[in-house]
Formats: C-alpha cells, sequence, structure tokens
C-alpha cells in the first residue's frame, strides 16, 4: 500500500465547527407515537431514539408515552394530558407536534375534538392513516376467536406496559380501517383553522428501489395491490393530509429507529433532521 501523507495529514485536520448544526425552533417539538409498544421493550419510548438526535441539534424534543394498544379517543385524551404536564412544568406557549402514524390520528382528534389548538402552532403528520390502511382489514380478516385471543394478550401487554390505562387493542385496529377513517372519523373530525397542518408519506418494498425486510415483504405487497407504494404499514397516498411535504424512502419501522440496519441509519437520522430544519424554516 502506498503512503500518501497528503492524505493522512487532510484527514487530520480539525474541523472549525465539529458540533452538530443548532436548529432553532420557535416552539418546542412533541413528537407522538402511534399503535403498538414492541419497541418500548428496548427503548425508554417508541420515538425516543429521533428525540435525542434532535436534541443533538439544541432542539427542545420531547418523546413521552402513552397508552400503545387503545381507541383513538382514549389515546388522544392522554396526548392532551401529556402536553399540559410539559406546559405546566417549562411554561411553553404553545408546541409543535409530530405525530407517527395512529399518533396523527389521535392528534387530529384532540385538535377538534379537545380544545387542543390553542396550546399547537403546528401538527406534522408521519406515515399517518389519513384514510385508513389495508393492513388493519388483513388483520381483522383473522378468525373471530383468534382475533379475542391476541386482543387479550395485546391489552394485557399494553396495559403491563402502561399501568393505569385501560387498552383495547381489536378496537383501536377497527378505527384504522379506511372504512372507519374515511366514513365516520374524517367527516367529524375537522381541522383547526388555528393550526397549521403538514404531513410526510413513506414507501419502500414493491414499486420501489428501496429495501424491506423479508417479513414484512407479504404485507407490504398486500397494501401495493389495493392502495399502491407504501411503508408496509401505511400507503403513501393515505399518509397526505395538509401541506404534503414529501415522501421518504424508509420503512414504518425504521422511522422510529427501530429494527434499523447500520447501512440505513444515515438516511434516517438525515431525514429526521431535515424534517426539524424544514419546520425552523417555516418559522415554527
Amino acid at each position: 500500500m502506498k503512503f500518501e501523507p497528503k492524505k493522512l495529514l487532510k484527514k487530520l485536520e480539525l474541523q472549525e465547527f465539529p458540533q452538530p448544526d443548532v436548529i432553532r425552533l420557535k416552539y418546542p417539538l412533541i413528537l407522538c407515537h402511534g399503535y403498538g409498544g414492541i419497541a418500548g421493550l428496548i427503548k425508554p419510548s417508541p420515538l425516543h431514539d429521533p428525540c435525542m438526535l434532535l436534541r443533538k441539534h439544541a432542539v427542545t424534543a420531547f418523546a413521552p408515552n402513552i397508552v400503545p394498544y387503545a381507541r383513538i379517543e382514549t389515546r388522544a385524551a392522554q396526548w392532551v394530558d401529556k402536553i399540559d404536564q410539559l406546559q405546566k412544568k417549562y411554561g411553553f406557549e404553545k408546541f409543535n407536534i409530530l405525530a407517527h402514524s395512529m399518533a396523527g390520528l389521535d392528534m387530529r382528534y384532540a385538535l377538534s375534538h379537545l380544545d387542543m389548538a390553542p396550546n399547537v402552532a403546528s401538527l406534522t403528520t408521519l406515515a399517518s392513516p389519513h384514510q385508513g390502511t389495508s393492513l388493519a382489514e388483513l388483520v381483522l380478516k383473522a378468525p373471530e376467536l383468534l382475533q379475542e385471543k391476541l386482543g387479550d394478550l395485546f391489552d394485557w401487554f399494553g396495559e403491563s406496559l402502561y399501568p393505569g390505562s385501560k387498552s383495547d387493542a381489536v378496537a383501536a385496529v377497527h378505527q384504522l380501517t379506511r372504512e372507519y377513517v374515511q366514513n365516520e372519523f374524517n367527516p367529524s373530525t375537522p381541522d383547526h383553522s388555528d393550526v397549521t397542518y403538514y404531513s410526510y408519506g413513506a414507501c419502500v418494498g414493491k414499486g420501489t428501489r428501496d429495501p424491506l425486510t423479508t417479513i414484512y415483504k407479504y404485507q407490504n405487497g398486500y397494501i401495493y395491490d389495493l392502495e399502491g407504494k407504501n411503508d408496509a404499514f401505511v400507503s403513501e397516498e393515505s399518509a397526505r393530509w395538509g401541506e404534503y411535504l414529501g415522501t421518504a424512502n424508509i420503512s414504518h419501522l425504521e422511522q422510529i429507529m427501530f429494527q434499523l440496519s447500520k447501512d440505513r441509519q444515515v438516511k434516517v437520522e438525515k431525514f429526521w433532521i431535515g424534517l426539524a430544519q424544514t419546520l425552523a424554516e417555516r418559522g415554527w
């Protein structure tokens, strides 16, 4: 191997500002997680890792936990409580909300029905099923007895992870179907005029050049055949709400930095940093 001192010295050069760039948001950011609690077994909260990444960039960010398996109404009330706690503790005037997956529906409900709008400047949803997801319908095709047993298991698991809150895993899945969201939820949940709504979608696997873990290929293909490109849980089209800010080529679980391979980490981190920068550029 040829010794090249110039290249070596170049690598040793000190950067003037080696720390992460500062992202200055006008309002703090609350990251709200979706349906499910598996990620909570290995990290403090499902969105803990993106939260800590943003804190490295001087973003005042929080990623609370709420009951993982429950109806929209139950989850929305808990998000309102978390926001109230943060407001009382720190005296923040308003918040930017980033809602992943089902949390996008939770937060829309809270803004429309629970008088939360005075405390919220913007709502950005990420891969939220604003038109429902055929994956929920696939789950509900399971025999009724199996649904009941699995529902009991998930309810027990959810209430063990988050004691003191009633889980209702099967009812929550019903609320994620296309029929429920389009025919019941959306007509009764108008956007609040005082809040700005943004959204991101995502797609990997079938119809794209981006990889997907093998165990999610069946559901990815199932959703693709009915709704088009998707992130293995929610279609790109269903994720559109308010002003659409773009499509991330990362899977639903990669978005929360769960089951994330090293070769995909840079891509995911770049997405989260870009999201915060976009909010900053828009004055939030």
